[in-house]
């Protein structure tokens, strides 16, 4: 069956609140057996937030032709965390090649989360929470308020062919945030924000980001981690065939100097190339933002790192640098073929490496510190 919000009375101003037209469609698919597809045609349609949850008798499948576009007041924005969200859906399909207008500009000025660490929460884009074996393609998301895709609690998802695009210079618009989720392929997709291309939190297990082109933001990062008790252990990530340009970090694992024991394990970088980044290779177990952070050890153990066939230029000289955990040092680290160059006025390029034991192999450019 197709379900076209147009026949339910949606209205494609870019003005009209359609959420509870989309929320009663949504509804009607999710309550019909075999597979329903959610028609949203050309146009613009504002949509203040929404939850969408199941489970579903059948599959649903979201078409998404126009443009959806988040409100910009503050009670639909402040202490809101999210804008839109699909919960206890199983086989879910998001596609259809259209936009979702996050609105961002309206609300970054309000983001005080750089100063504050009580911050008011502003909504991500597009989360999932405890979805499952479902696909999302051909969807383009622009200024995100906060993040842009949230996973929490679900395994078993893909994405292809997303763009998730937000100015530089804007605050925690992350693209795919990902925690306590296994299971999870991003391939062939273009990630240009003002924050971590993809970032994953405790309980991230088996990663799969292919032939992904990131950059300008904060690069691909594990953590941060280690800031809490009870955290679940990241494992099982592969980043393979992906381009960084002008990112602040390439590939990042970063923890913080706490007492909170942590695992993290089985990663592997291999074919990556990295345009003018900043720190193209880096484990920081010191990470510490506001830089007012008291001195310690992290408990959180890094151990099975594979750095294969990285190659490019870095926009510091420092493009290798392990600053492990003092009393839980960095364990079987593994660089293969490393070929990083510098062009600045601070002389040859360098590797850094505190705590770090491991192997290399093959050329190495910086010369290994391991």
């Amino acid at each position: 069956m197709v379900f076209n919000v147009m026949n339910d009375g949606a209205i494609a101003d870019g003005n009209t609140d359609n959420s509870k037209v989309f929320e009663n469609v949504f509804n009607k698919a999710c309550h019909s057996e075999g597979k329903n597809i959610v028609l949203i045609p050309q146009g613009t349609y504002m949509l203040r937030p929404i939850v969408l949850k199941g489970p579903c008798k059948g599959q649903v499948e979201f078409q998404i032709i126009g443009t959806l576009q988040a409100p910009t007041d503050k009670a639909s924005t402040i202490n809101v965390d999210h804008w839109i969200t699909f919960q206890y859906i199983d086989q879910l399909i998001l596609g259809g090649g259209g936009k979702l207008d996050g609105q961002g500009p309206s609300a970054w000025d309000d983001n005080t989360c750089s100063k504050d660490p009580n911050c008011k929460s502003l909504p991500i884009s597009l989360r999932f929470d405890f979805v499952t074996n479902s696909k999302v393609t051909s969807l383009t998301s622009i200024n995100s308020k906060n993040a842009h895709i949230n996973l929490f609690g679900s395994k078993g998802i893909e994405f292809h062919y997303i763009h998730l695009i937000a100015p530089e210079n804007s605050p925690n618009t992350d693209g795919i945030h990902i925690g306590s989720s296994s299971n999870i392929e991003i391939t062939d997709s273009t990630i240009a924000t003002g924050d971590d291309c993809v970032s994953m939190s405790p309980g991230s297990k088996n990663i799969n980001i292919r032939n992904v082109r990131c950059g300008p933001g904060h690069g691909i990062s594990v953590g941060s981690l280690g800031g809490g008790p009870n955290e679940e252990d990241v494992s099982g990530l592969t980043v393979t065939n992906c381009t960084f340009i002008g990112t602040q970090n390439g590939l990042r694992v970063k923890t913080w100097a706490k007492p909170y024991p942590g695992n993290v394990f089985d990663l592997t970088f291999e074919d990556i190339i990295m345009e003018n980044v900043n720190n193209p290779i880096i484990i920081d177990q010191q990470y510490c933002p506001s830089r007012k952070c008291e001195k310690g050890d992290s408990q959180v153990q890094i151990h099975d790192v594979k750095y294969i066939n990285i190659r490019g230029t870095s926009s510091s000289k420092l493009a290798v640098a392990f600053d492990c955990s003092k009393s839980k040092p960095c364990e079987k680290i593994e660089l293969n073929d490393i070929n990083l160059s510098y062009h600045g006025v601070e002389g040859p390029v360098a590797s850094s490496c505190v705590n770090a034991k491991g192997i290399a192999n093959g050329l190495q450019q910086p010369q290994s510190c391991i």
